[in-house]
Formats: C-alpha cells, structure tokens, sequence
C-alpha cells in the first residue's frame, strides 16, 4: 500500500482535481504536441456544430478530439516516467516511446477516419 493514498472523502476529490490541473498546466507548458492538440481541438472541437449532423455524430466527432489530448497525456507521462529513470539510450527504453507516439499516431489517424466518414459519409 502506498503511503501516498491516504485520503478518502472529498479531500481526495479535492487533491486528485489538483493533480489534475497540475498534469494539464504541465502538459501544456513543457509538451509543444499537447499544445497543438488543443489548438486542434479549438479549432475542431467549435467547428463540430457548424455541420448538420445528428447528436450521436458530433458527439462522436468530439470524442475523438478529446481522445487525442487524453493519449497525448498519456504518451508524456511515459516519456517522463521514462527519462526520469534514466537519459540513457536503452532499446527498452525507445520501445516505449516509440509505441508511445504510435499510440498517438493511430489516434490521428481516427480524428481523420472519423471526420471523414461522418462528414462525407
């Protein structure tokens, strides 16, 4: 058992938010990719209720924007985890980066699909 998971209640509610927060601030100062995710999503996110679909659509052309900025939190937190081990060049090491931005890649990839086969379809 951690020794760090000894809230309950709504004080962890309270500190989790601020972790929260405190990822999103971090991702956003030091990941210039998270930063042009926003962008994207700004940008995508607005013009989702521009086009005549029904709601299950532009839900969907949402989530998949969003699904985007949640691998890219994901795909950091593996490369910080990985470089705070060690700077070294390791095949391990670029293995996990490296399915780190696959990851990301394929997630492009749906906002692409998805977009496309809504819009066009």
């Amino acid at each position: 058992m951690s020794p760090f998971k000894g809230q309950t209640g709504l004080k962890r509610i309270l500190n989790a938010s601020g972790y929260s927060l405190d990822g999103l601030r971090a991702a956003f100062k030091g990941e210039a990719a998270f930063r042009q995710l926003v962008l994207l999503n700004v940008i995508l996110i607005p013009l989702s209720f521009v086009f005549h679909v029904s709601q299950v659509e532009r839900a969907v052309l949402i989530a998949v924007c969003l699904l985007a900025l949640i691998v890219e939190l994901l795909n950091s937190a593996i490369e910080a985890a990985i470089d705070r081990i060690s700077l070294d060049l390791h095949p391990l090491s670029k293995n996990a980066k490296d399915m780190g931005s696959a990851a990301q890649f394929v997630a492009l990839c749906m906002i692409g699909l998805v977009w496309a086969l809504i819009l066009l379809g």
